[in-house]
């Protein structure tokens, strides 16, 4: 996919799936008797996908720039990995889905993980990623855990049964989240190996 637009082409459809899929499912949650839409933003999917729908509409407009973008980018990369390869090992099948919430289910999940990892495989961008990037994105990950832990101790939410300190103690929930911190950390060393391997390859 080297076409300047095909490459916008294709993230602006990846932004824009990600986008009906987080409405879709603010949606779901808001007509549900119990839910709760202060919720949503404690699921890592639905700030993946948040920042895959920026990033996305970034490089569909032509402006994908800057280190700000850099470490977004790589953050959204990571990040949707993660939930879709985490869904289906961990999450797939524990619940029992239907309209809106199948829906949206599919859409954060399955389609826009596919969409935009295979965006990224074949056209990029390339070439902006650099070691300092990598560590700048893990500050994702622990922000989300310094968001959702506390705020579950004093609401009793937690959207993961792996993060639920209620149930499994704050011992196994640390390791749990170290397993799947030191996943993500390899995750966006790899991307970024990958990122300078082909940047190279390619023709200036």
């Amino acid at each position: 996919m080297r076409s300047e637009k095909l490459t916008r082409a294709w993230f602006a459809v990846t932004a824009v799936v990600a986008l009906a899929g987080l409405v879709t499912q603010v949606v779901a949650t808001a007509t549900d008797a119990d839910g709760q839409v202060a919720n949503l933003l404690c699921f890592f999917t639905i700030d993946s996908n948040l920042l895959v729908t920026i990033t996305a509409a970034l490089v569909a407009l032509g402006r994908a720039r800057g280190r700000l973008f850099t470490v977004l980018w790589l953050d959204a990369l990571v990040g949707i990995i993660v939930t879709g390869i985490v869904y289906q090992v961990a999450l797939a099948g524990l619940y029992e889905l239907h309209g809106l919430s199948l829906v949206s289910d599919t859409m954060l999940h399955k389609v826009t993980p596919i969409l935009f990892v295979l965006g990224w495989l074949l056209a990029g961008p390339r070439g902006a990623l650099t070691w300092r990037t990598v560590w700048w994105s893990l500050l994702y990950p622990l922000a989300w855990l310094a968001f959702t832990l506390p705020r579950g101790a004093i609401t009793g939410f937690y959207p993961y049964p792996f993060v639920d300190a209620g149930a499994l103690g704050y011992g196994q929930v640390t390791l749990n989240c170290v397993f799947i911190g030191l996943f993500f950390t390899a995750l966006a060393a790899g991307a970024f190996l990958y990122d300078r391997r082909f940047a190279r390859a390619e023709p200036a």
